[in-house]
């Protein structure tokens, strides 16, 4: 079984930064990401990363801004945001998946294992 708990969420001005810690418990995990939903819109993959090798893959509108990643040792994923802009409110929330392939990373159907997620909310 794998769980997952967010924090860091918090409400900050544009121009500010942020980092999210995701606490993760289970065995087996290949596939940690962060996704993002704001009000009246999908759920959208904003990073992830590959746990063997530590690979990682950004949505377009946070790259260069956005930085995800893994500590083993204390078995938490990290998304650092800098430069933050109000499209960048939503609730943002913790994947994980132990399947090799799964179909393509940003959307929600390819991570099994979500938390409950941690609101990040950007000011003009």
């Amino acid at each position: 079984q794998v769980e997952l708990v967010e924090s860091g969420g918090a409400s900050v001005p544009a121009g500010g930064s942020l980092q999210l810690s995701c606490a993760v418990s289970g065995d087996n995990i290949l596939y940690l990401g962060w996704f993002r939903q704001a009000p009246g819109k999908e759920r959208e993959g904003v990073a992830t990363i590959y746990t063997r090798a530590l690979n990682t893959f950004y949505v377009g509108p946070v790259q260069g801004r956005f930085t995800i990643s893994l500590d083993d040792d204390k078995a938490t994923v990290y998304l650092q945001m800098n430069d933050l802009k109000p499209e960048d409110t939503a609730m943002y929330y913790c994947v994980a998946d132990h399947r090799p392939y799964g179909g393509t990373w940003y959307l929600p159907t390819r991570f099994t294992y979500w938390g409950r997620g941690t609101q990040v909310t950007v000011s003009d």
